[in-house]
């Protein structure tokens, strides 16, 4: 007796799993793993949080000083090849006859008593004076208006969307990178062209490269690091060699005007040793366009301004 009372008292003691039926059918209806059709939802809520979130400037101008290398890059090979500049449009020189300074476009050193512009400019203007001469300043004015254009769109594009957004900064590289494709896919596949040839295959890809190298100057001044342009260098000497604290160990400001003539010529080296190789001109540009890539990654996973709700 005390047995079978035991065994249905274990039947007891399990009923209440089968009177409990609702629960036990509740239970089986909730996700495994914590998963479920709206897990999808907040993943994405995180992301659009996280694409129009500014990013922190703190540390950005390594983004900026990488950008002097892509510069280096594509003038010194353009410049071997088509005679032309695709970044930087003018430099200008201060008017002080006792104290050298050094042109971004040559790297040769100068003294001057006299103000005066290089680069794309000149051309322009020695093209105009005798147009029958070269047919650089043909080029150069392409490279120039095309870049003027770039700054056009790039600063109203930043100023419209909010200039540190995530999203927008990261827009802005993808468009870069994929005009740099467009050239180098053109110089790749497309037919040879001379050095004084003026030929779709050459005015194109000059109008392209210019016209996207205006977004790393617009992105300089949307973080506020407006020295560092990446398309100008002859101010950065200026500012470097009259700072005053020029040997002092904590220098942020003098650090920065180092590197960007440093990573420029780093990049004008590796310019003309594709300018110089089989590759090109092309080889610089598929460069170019997978460091602009890497710029894209870095600010898509840089640290962004803390918002209300995390404060």
């Amino acid at each position: 007796m005390s047995s079978t009372s035991g065994n249905y008292s274990s039947v007891t003691n399990s009923a209440p799993v089968v009177n409990g039926d609702s629960h036990a059918h509740a239970d089986e209806e909730q996700p495994l793993l914590g998963g479920g059709g709206g897990a999808r939802k907040p993943a994405s809520k995180s992301l659009r949080k996280k694409l129009t979130t500014d990013v922190q400037r703190d540390w950005a101008d390594l983004v900026l000083l990488a950008c002097y290398i892509i510069t280096g890059l594509l003038d010194s090979s353009s410049i071997s090849i088509w005679g032309s500049f695709v970044s930087m449009q003018t430099g200008k020189i201060p008017s002080k006859p006792s104290l050298p300074t050094i042109t971004a476009r040559s790297f040769a050193f100068h003294s001057t008593d006299t103000e005066q512009k290089t680069g794309n400019t000149v051309y322009i203007g020695l093209g105009l004076a005798a147009p029958t001469e070269s047919t650089r300043w043909i080029k150069s004015a392409t490279s120039l208006i095309s870049f003027c254009l770039g700054s056009f769109f790039f600063s109203r594009f930043h100023r419209f969307f909010s200039p540190k957004k995530r999203w927008v900064l990261c827009a802005s590289f993808i468009a870069q990178t994929l005009l740099c494709v467009a050239a180098a896919v053109i110089l790749t596949v497309g037919p040879a062209a001379g050095k004084d040839e003026i030929a779709w295959n050459v005015l194109v890809p000059i109008a392209l490269i210019a016209f996207q190298s205006c977004g790393q100057a617009v992105t300089s001044r949307a973080l506020k690091y407006n020295a560092l342009t990446s398309v100008v260098l002859t101010s950065i000497y200026c500012d470097l060699f009259s700072d005053a604290e020029l040997f002092s160990v904590h220098n942020a400001e003098r650090n920065r005007r180092v590197g960007a003539p440093v990573l420029l010529l780093v990049g004008a080296i590796c310019g003309g040793l594709f300018a110089h190789s089989s590759l090109g001109i092309a080889g610089a540009l598929w460069t170019a366009a997978f460091l602009k890539f890497l710029i894209v990654l870095s600010w898509f996973f840089w640290p962004g301004e803390p918002t209300s709700d995390e404060e």
